[in-house]
């Protein structure tokens, strides 16, 4: 009889969790750590990382951190090759991180410069396509079968329902749903390519989620909150619990035959 819980089990595994004290990445790193994996956590926000190891440490889980600044394209190489070095390759590999210039709220079609594009393409897009290769061939090296998933969006499946914005100083972002749908196609093929080594890579795609507005502490505009939310099959925002959840699913046994999958945690979102 097969053991289905223990297919969730990550017990023996190693995960990196890039953007690890961010609003997703956090509950990532808690139900990784939770499931029994040795939990490396790259992110670059003391602050966070203080409160995270205040609560998780305590509990005895298999938890470490690293500095890691995923926007410095410089150096992302030989930065990785030390994370390798120091704590071996992964067998798991999430990026829940959000590079952003300064000037990412002045991304309108209307607004935005090319130089802006540009540089947010580069330390984002860019960076999670370069990091999923590198983290794919330390795993190809190792011989680690592995589990590689990348954070998309809805707004790299479908494009941004303006009117949910009526009311709201906000707008519509190009240059986020370029990236996000750049992320999400290249996951297939780095699916493609790296199924031969059983490294199974996907997409986890969140729809819009309870929290603080990206970037700051304010919370979200309660305009915009209530019109996504009427719009919404489910009729709310999501939790990042529930993103985390579904992580953990992809990074298991569980989902041992899933790859090159864009998973929607979105409330119904895209389905209307």
């Amino acid at each position: 009889m097969t053991d289905y819980l223990h297919k969730f089990s990550l017990s023996n595994k190693t995960a990196f969790v890039v953007g690890g004290f961010g609003l997703i990445g956090r509950e990532v790193s808690i139900a990784f750590a939770m499931a029994g994996a040795k939990t490396v956590v790259l992110d670059l926000d003391a602050k966070r990382r203080e409160l995270f190891f205040e609560g998780i440490l305590s509990k005895g889980y298999n938890v470490t951190f690293e500095f890691f600044d995923c926007a410095d394209m410089d150096q992302i190489e030989e930065n990785f090759a030390e994370l390798i070095k120091k704590n071996g390759s992964p067998e798991i590999f999430i990026n829940c991180s959000y590079p952003r210039t300064e000037n990412w709220g002045k991304s309108s079609l209307r607004s935005i410069s090319l130089k802006s594009f540009r540089e947010n393409v580069d330390i984002h897009m860019n960076s999670y396509a370069w990091l999923a290769r590198l983290a794919a061939e330390s795993m190809v090296k190792k011989g680690n079968d592995g589990s590689i998933i990348q954070l998309g969006s809805t707004y790299g499946i479908v494009g941004q329902d303006l009117t949910i914005y009526e009311g709201t100083e906000m707008h519509e972002n190009m240059t986020y749903a370029a990236i996000k749908g750049g992320i999400t196609n290249l996951t297939r093929q780095l699916a493609s390519y790296y199924g031969q080594f059983n490294i199974r890579v996907n997409t986890l795609c969140p729809g819009g989620l309870a929290g603080h507005v990206a970037g700051t502490s304010d919370s979200q505009n309660p305009v915009f909150v209530e019109e996504y939310c009427r719009k919404t099959p489910l009729k709310r925002m999501g939790l990042p619990e529930e993103v985390a959840s579904t992580a953990l699913f992809l990074a298991s046994d569980a989902a041992s035959y899933i790859t090159g999958a864009t998973i929607m945690v979105d409330g119904g979102w895209t389905t209307i």
